[in-house]
């Protein structure tokens, strides 16, 4: 909401609250659309000011709201402003072989975090950037680092290794910027051939990093295990739990997570129950479970108090996270029932107001 002066109001406008003459009268009720007839009885009236809706009034969906806010719109010109400067100095490392300063990243880091002032929010900031098509590497990259900060509290670690993660995070794709563009990002299913180039980025990456001679171990292992699984699934070597580098096993997260959070050209972005519910599918058994239950916890817990749409086409509100099954919560409906969705499998959480 605004208040603007009666003199600059314009038709089309709506008042975003009772308008109230000297009498205590209301002369123009919230809601209304401002038309020249009703500008012409609020002169009348001498009402000076008048509070007017924004577009962030008519905002429906949370994402909307944020996308709308000031918060978000400082966020995203600082973001614009770091982003070329963190793509500069990664560029220059691949294309030059210059060192890579590893301060100036972290400075980049820093300057874009303090535009938001939580872990929940700045998830909420990331979730609705939206990246050029040449710069989707890149950005995926640099949102992978401060989401590494956000994961790092929530997991309880040290500042010393919240730091490392995030270098590791800003660094564990780099070999992805030697894989052509139209490969990377094509839209259809890969071929056999394509995918074995794809799967050889962790190696050219981790050798590219090693060749410096100067990287902590974690940040190489990071960089060439962070498509291992817990299970054995994972590549390049097939690893196991205990045989994969911790902070490989989170960056595994980091790099999942920010994926289904950015459009791809297949599919839309996923809203956090569905996110969690990819997870869930899978069992925890391809991740570091202590590290996912608490990641997933947090995210799950940032949703109480939103509304929610079902796949049924009911609105609700969620008011209560199941532990045992984070993506399908207690959900209040508008007529006060309840529909415990761990109970109702055959629906879904389609999206989030």
């Amino acid at each position: 909401m605004k208040v603007v002066a009666r003199m600059e109001l314009r038709p089309g406008m709506v008042t975003a609250d009772d308008v109230i003459n000297y009498k205590n009268e209301i002369i123009v009720s919230a809601n209304t659309k401002i038309t020249d007839t009703i500008i012409e009885k609020l002169a009348r009236q001498s009402i000076m000011v008048v509070p007017i809706k924004e577009d962030i009034d008519f905002a429906t969906t949370h994402f909307e709201k944020v996308r709308l806010s000031e918060g978000f719109k400082n966020f995203e010109s600082t973001y614009k402003i770091y982003f070329p400067v963190y793509k500069n100095l990664v560029m220059n490392a691949v294309t030059n072989r210059t060192p890579i300063n590893m301060s100036q990243l972290m400075e980049v880091y820093r300057n874009i975090i303090v535009c938001a002032k939580s872990g929940e929010l700045l998830l909420d900031y990331l979730y609705n950037m939206l990246p050029g098509e040449d710069d989707m590497t890149h950005a995926h990259c640099l949102n992978s680092a401060l989401i590494a900060g956000v994961f790092g509290t929530w997991l309880g670690l040290s500042n010393e290794d919240i730091n490392l993660l995030i270098d590791c995070a800003f660094l564990y794709d780099i070999g992805k910027l030697s894989i052509p563009y139209q490969i990377l990002w094509k839209p259809e299913r890969l071929t056999s051939e394509e995918y074995r180039l794809v799967m050889r980025h962790t190696t050219i990456g981790h050798d590219f990093l090693k060749s410096y001679g100067s990287f902590d171990q974690h940040i190489l292992n990071a960089t060439l295990q962070h498509h291992e699984r817990c299970d054995g699934s994972g590549y390049p070597k097939a690893l196991v739990d205990t045989e994969i580098d911790r902070f490989a096993k989170y960056i595994a997260i980091i790099d999942t997570y920010e994926a289904m959070t950015s459009p791809r050209s297949y599919r839309q972005k996923l809203n956090p129950f569905q996110i969690i519910a990819n997870y869930e599918n899978e069992g925890f058994v391809k991740y570091d479970f202590a590290a996912i239950k608490s990641i997933l916890s947090h995210i799950a817990g940032s949703q109480l108090g939103f509304n929610v749409q079902l796949s049924n086409g009911q609105i609700g509100e969620v008011i209560l996270i199941n532990e045992r099954a984070l993506s399908r919560p207690l959900v209040k409906m508008s007529d006060n029932t309840l529909i415990d969705m761990s109970a109702q499998k055959q629906l879904a959480i389609v999206s989030v107001f």
